[in-house]
């Protein structure tokens, strides 16, 4: 059972009042204030949690950390060694210096193409002359008109020729450079892979898990460790089913670690989550405590014990549980048959009367 009720009372004792002939056992009812607890076990959590992922294959170094190990945003906390990644990069560098030749004056085919572009230009204003002449010897009718077209076609032709000449190296500068742009994209896309071989801190906090160890070969989306914010402390308990409808925010509630069995804190119910918890067949409750825990160091997930109050009560009617029996009756002295009460909480120790007797009443046990 995951639950259980307490009955307080704010006296410093009760005694409940007894006949005179005490071989009897006989008691009367009494009047007194009592409260409702809902036990809940739960256990110390920390907000801001997030795991330290691995981004690639390999076998891990350098992860020299204990679980209370606190690290800082941006600081490296281990390595991975993959040697793939880091000759991708460094093929990634050799292709861009070749791309960046293939821009530059040093390149064989640019070189090529420059000195046929030149020629090209020389030959041309050779037969534009040429034509020009021809064409002035045409006009004062000193050539044949066959003559004049034939140089004519051939200065064309040279211009033309260096015209394609000048479109090829417009080409090959754009595919240069088009190669250029792709292989430093490769470059900055294996960099970032191989950066990867770093697992570096996302946030400050403090290690709470250690689930790798140096030399443990890891893979791609492994998690390494847990770290969480030490400074945001939740404590989360678990409300069974059947008592949820009972819990508020804002309620009182205590709570008593494990691991601190002579302490109690106090503190109230500031969420109650929606969602519902198959594997504990409960839901979730979070508190706030009044003062701050005696100690952080390795306190997440140690168990504990909370008490919720769900119910105060003033001068209720009390009796002992083991004085009622089945079906609520209890025995009364003097009376031939048990009487049915009404009952408000049943702990395991008392039960709260609400009608059928009063504190005149004398209950005796009832026999097994």
């Amino acid at each position: 059972m995951l639950y259980k009720l307490k009955i307080l009372f704010l006296l410093v004792a009760i005694t409940f009042a007894t006949c005179k002939n005490k071989e009897s056992q006989e008691i009367k009812p009494i009047v007194q204030d009592i409260q409702e607890w809902v036990f809940a076990p739960g256990q110390i959590e920390w907000d801001d949690i997030y795991n330290l992922t691995a981004q690639t294959d390999g076998i891990l170094l350098d992860a020299n950390y204990d679980v209370g190990t606190v690290i800082k945003k941006g600081s490296i906390f281990a390595r991975i060694d993959n040697q793939t990644n880091i000759i991708n990069t460094g093929t990634s560098k050799e292709q861009l210096v070749i791309a960046d030749e293939n821009l530059s004056d040093k390149s064989p085919a640019i070189q090529q193409l420059k000195q046929n572009i030149s020629f090209a230009e020389s030959k041309y204003q050779q037969d534009k002359i040429q034509a020009e002449r021809y064409e002035r010897l045409y006009k004062n009718e000193s050539i044949a008109k066959v003559e004049y077209e034939n140089v004519k076609l051939t200065s064309e032709n040279s211009l033309s020729n260096l015209n394609a000449l000048r479109k090829q190296l417009d080409v090959i500068l754009q595919q240069s450079r088009q190669q250029k742009i792709t292989t430093k994209g490769q470059l900055k896309n294996n960099q970032v892979i191989q950066s990867y071989n770093q697992i570096k801190v996302l946030a400050d906090g403090t290690v709470i898990k250690k689930l790798k160890s140096t030399g443990d070969f890891v893979r791609r989306g492994e998690v390494i460790a847990v770290v969480a914010n030490p400074s945001k402390v939740e404590i989360v308990l678990t409300v069974d089913e059947s008592s949820i409808n009972r819990v508020k925010t804002g309620q009182p509630a205590t709570i008593r670690l494990n691991s601190e069995k002579d302490k109690t804190y106090k503190g109230k119910i500031s969420q109650i989550l929606p969602a519902f918890d198959v594997n504990s067949q409960s839901f979730v409750c979070k508190i706030i405590l009044e003062e701050a825990l005696n100690s952080m160091k390795n306190i997440y997930g140690t168990p504990l014990e909370g008490n919720i109050l769900v119910g105060e009560k003033k001068q209720a009617l009390l009796i002992p549980r083991k004085y009622m029996g089945y079906g609520n009756k209890v025995l009364l002295k003097d009376r031939d048959t048990m009487i049915v009460i009404k009952t408000g909480i049943i702990s395991t120790d008392f039960v709260e009367v609400l009608s059928g007797i009063n504190t005149n009443d004398i209950l005796i046990p009832i026999k097994p």
